[in-house]
C-alpha cells in the first residue's frame, strides 16, 4: 500500500527562478490577473523580479505587496481584492455597455453614448479642461490594496516604468521608490488624465517608453527566464478602417515598439559568437517565454475602460486557461531554453 501511495504522489519539480514582464492595457489587465493567479499555484516557480507598466504595474505592485505579507496565497488574495475593488468602483462609472451590447454578449463600449462623447471631447479638450481637479478613481483603491511600506523590503524586486513628459524617456522606479503617484503615473494616459508630478518632473503612461521594460530584469535579477504576459497584440490580420480602429492600432504599435526593440536586441546578441562583455553575454543568455490569449486580439480600445465584474472575471478565466496551456506545453522548458521564437523578430531587419 505504501508503494502505491508513493507512486500516486505528484513528482517534486526542481525550483526555477523566473522574472515576470507585465504589459499594460486598462481593464484588459484582468487577463494578467488570471495568468498570475495560475502561476502562483506552482510551488516550483519562484519569482525573482517583476517589471510592469500601467495595468501591469498595478498587478505587479499588488502581487509583490501581497507576497511580502502572505507568500503566494497572500499575493493571490491581494490580486483578487484589487480587481474586486476596481469592479466595485466601476458600478458608478458612466462608462457602461448599452442594453443591446449586454444582450448580445459584446464587451465593447463603442456604442455607449458616454464613451462616444468622451472619445470625441478628448480630441478637442484636454484633461486639464475636463478634469481640472485631477481626480483619479484608482487612488483610493491603491491605498486600500497595497502596503507600500512592505514593498521596500519585499523579497521580489519590483520595477515600474513611467514616461518623462519633458524628455520622452522612461524612468524605472524600484521597490523603495514606489508610491501611489508612481503607479498612477505609469497608467496616466495623457488624453484622459493630467500628468503626474514626481520629484519635480511630470510623467505620463509608461507604455510609451517601455511596455514593459525588460532591461532591469536582465541587469538586476539573477533569473535568466523571463515570462512575458502580453495583452497588446503584436499582430492583427485585419486592416483597420474606422478612425477609432486606426487609432487603436497606432496605440498598440507604439506601446509594443520599445518591448520589441529589447527582444530584438536579445535575438541579435544570440547570433553573435562573442557577446563582447559580461552584460552582453547575460542579454544573450536570457530565455524568453510568452503567455498571450487569442481573445485579446478580438477586443478593441473601448473595452479597456469596461470594468464590469463579469468582464473582468471572463478575462481572469481566459488568463488562467492561457497560463495552464503554457505550463502544459512549455513549462518544462523553463530553466532550459526559450519558448518564444525571438528570431522571427529579426525578419526584415
Amino acid at each position: 500500500m505504501a508503494g502505491k501511495s508513493a507512486a500516486r504522489k505528484k513528482p517534486v519539480r526542481e525550483t526555477r527562478f523566473v522574472d515576470l514582464a507585465l504589459q499594460g492595457g486598462g481593464s484588459h489587465g484582468a487577463f494578467t490577473w488570471g495568468v498570475l493567479d495560475r502561476l502562483l499555484e506552482e510551488p516550483w516557480l519562484t519569482i525573482d523580479g517583476v517589471s510592469g507598466t500601467s495595468a501591469g504595474a498595478m498587478n505587479a505592485a499588488v502581487l509583490v505587496s501581497g507576497y511580502a505579507k502572505g507568500g503566494a496565497e497572500g499575493a493571490r488574495a491581494a490580486l483578487d481584492t484589487y480587481w474586486s475593488n476596481v469592479a466595485r468602483a466601476a458600478r458608478f462609472s458612466p462608462f457602461q455597455r448599452t442594453p443591446l451590447d449586454v444582450m448580445l454578449g459584446r464587451w465593447t463600449l463603442d456604442t455607449s453614448p458616454v464613451f462616444v462623447a468622451m472619445d470625441f471631447m478628448s480630441r478637442v479638450f484636454s484633461p486639464y479642461d475636463l478634469n481640472p481637479g485631477g481626480a483619479n478613481p484608482l487612488n483610493d483603491i491603491l491605498a486600500e490594496c497595497i502596503d507600500f511600506d512592505r514593498l521596500r523590503d519585499a523579497p521580489i524586486k519590483l520595477f515600474v516604468t513611467a514616461t518623462n513628459v519633458h524628455t520622452g524617456r522612461g524612468r524605472v522606479f524600484r521597490n523603495q521608490d514606489i508610491t501611489p503617484d508612481v503607479l498612477i503615473a505609469s497608467a496616466c494616459l495623457p488624453s484622459l488624465f493630467q500628468a503626474v508630478e514626481i520629484d519635480g518632473e511630470s510623467y505620463w503612461d509608461g507604455g510609451y517608453s517601455g511596455n514593459p521594460t525588460i532591461t532591469p530584469l536582465v541587469r538586476e535579477c539573477s533569473s535568466q527566464d523571463t515570462i512575458l504576459v502580453q495583452i497588446n497584440p503584436i499582430e492583427r490580420r485585419e486592416i483597420p478602417r474606422s478612425a477609432r480602429d486606426i487609432l487603436n492600432r497606432l496605440n498598440e504599435v507604439s506601446f509594443n515598439a520599445v518591448l520589441l526593440k529589447e527582444l530584438r536586441m536579445i535575438a541579435m546578441l544570440r547570433q553573435v559568437a562573442d557577446a563582447g562583455n559580461c552584460e552582453g553575454a547575460k542579454w544573450a543568455g536570457m530565455r524568453i517565454h510568452r503567455i498571450a490569449g487569442d481573445i485579446m486580439a478580438s477586443l478593441g480600445y473601448s473595452s479597456k475602460l469596461n470594468a464590469e465584474w463579469e468582464f473582468l472575471c471572463m478575462l481572469r478565466d481566459e488568463g488562467r486557461r492561457s497560463a495552464e496551456a503554457f505550463l502544459q506545453t512549455d513549462g518544462k522548458s523553463i530553466g532550459i531554453n526559450s519558448t518564444f521564437d525571438l528570431d522571427m523578430l529579426l525578419e526584415g531587419v
